[in-house]
């Protein structure tokens, strides 16, 4: 989708400038800032991801259980 802004010419010169120095065009910074804005992913889909990554992880425990009544324990 092409995007129409009106942004004063000195602005976009600074720009220009800001986005050669990270070695992108201008057009390129603001579709990164753009995607960065809207969010990459929504909330469901990072859930639904990390659900998969821990389906098939193999876990790390090693038998260890979590036990509410030693965390509270005092030494």
């Amino acid at each position: 989708m092409n995007l129409t802004l009106a942004v004063d010419a000195r602005v976009v010169a600074r720009a220009r400038k800001a986005a050669a120095a990270m070695g992108k065009s201008l057009n390129q910074a603001i579709r990164e800032y753009l995607d960065t804005l809207a969010g990459a992913s929504s909330a469901e889909e990072d859930i639904a991801e990390m659900r998969r990554l821990a389906s098939r992880s193999k876990g790390r425990r090693k038998g260890w259980r979590f036990d509410r009544e030693a965390l509270h324990e005092r030494s």
